[in-house]
């Protein structure tokens, strides 16, 4: 806790010249909100900072692994478009990122699920 973490993410944008937003996760943020900021930044073509998302509730987490999962994919595949929910969106050419931030081992924190942590690099 307070180490810099979302700073660092931050300062990394600034000096890319990217869009960056960052959102405090809690255990009231469900998986249709997650789904919309991952919505947004592919349209947007756009970086997120999820801060302290371990504190997100089990089965959102499970469930945004998939939704991160529809992007990554369409980046890679260089696509126009990708699927999420059954909805077709239409995605940026100058690609999307994220980013979370944890401090695990504090009371409300939750293990994340191995489908998620594929998705994201240990810093």
């Amino acid at each position: 806790a307070g180490t810099g973490k979302t700073e660092t993410a931050k300062d990394l944008a600034a000096q890319l010249g990217r869009a960056i937003y960052v959102f405090n996760c809690g255990p009231e943020v469900d998986y249709r909100t997650i789904g919309t900021i991952f919505n947004g930044i592919a349209t947007a073509g756009a970086w997120v900072c999820f801060d302290e998302f371990n504190r997100l509730l089990a089965e959102v987490l499970s469930v945004c692994s998939i939704q991160y999962k529809c992007v990554l994919d369409a980046q890679r595949a260089k696509a126009e478009t990708y699927a999420m929910d059954g909805v077709t969106h239409k995605l940026s050419s100058y690609g999307c990122m994220a980013f979370v931030t944890m401090n695990p081992g504090y009371l409300g924190r939750t293990e994340l699920p191995e489908s998620l942590k594929v998705l994201f690099r240990p810093v």
